[in-house]
């Protein structure tokens, strides 16, 4: 009995490991197969969820964002209101409104060619603000 396995452990043992490893590749490769799948697939999961999670921050930082902006609207409209900005003339500034007869509006002709009458061009404008004794354009 040990004559056959000295010989079956001796041939065995040499030509048997080439064959273990033919025998073994294909399903060692299956495995690291299924295991770069599997890393794949958990990679890709754990991109989804980082995303998903950079969408909710976003989100919310908008929202903020769109609350901060309709503040700043409110608080514009607030500061640009013509009864605030009468008031903190007359109150910082000391400034009052003009007496009765002291604005005089002066409707300009529609423009035309420079020189023609009711032309509304540059010369219009001086005259309408120098004021009734002031030296008018063009003249000595």
């Amino acid at each position: 009995m040990s004559r056959t396995m000295k010989r079956t452990g001796a041939r065995g043992a040499g030509a048997t490991a080439p064959r273990i490893f033919l025998q073994l590749l294909p399903g060692a490769l299956l495995a690291a197969l299924f295991a770069a799948v599997g890393i794949l697939h958990v990679t890709s999961r754990v991109l989804v969820v980082d995303s998903g999670y950079r969408l909710s921050r976003l989100q919310e930082e908008n929202r903020q964002l769109t609350l901060k902006n309709d503040r700043l609207k409110l608080e514009l409209a607030t500061l640009e209101s013509p009864a605030r900005l009468e008031r903190l003339a007359r109150e910082q500034l000391g400034l009052q409104p003009p007496p009765a007869g002291a604005v005089v509006s002066i409707q300009v002709g529609p423009p035309g060619p420079a020189g023609q009458a009711g032309s509304g061009g540059p010369q219009a404008v001086a005259r309408a603000g120098a004021g009734p004794g002031a030296p008018r354009a063009g003249s000595p």
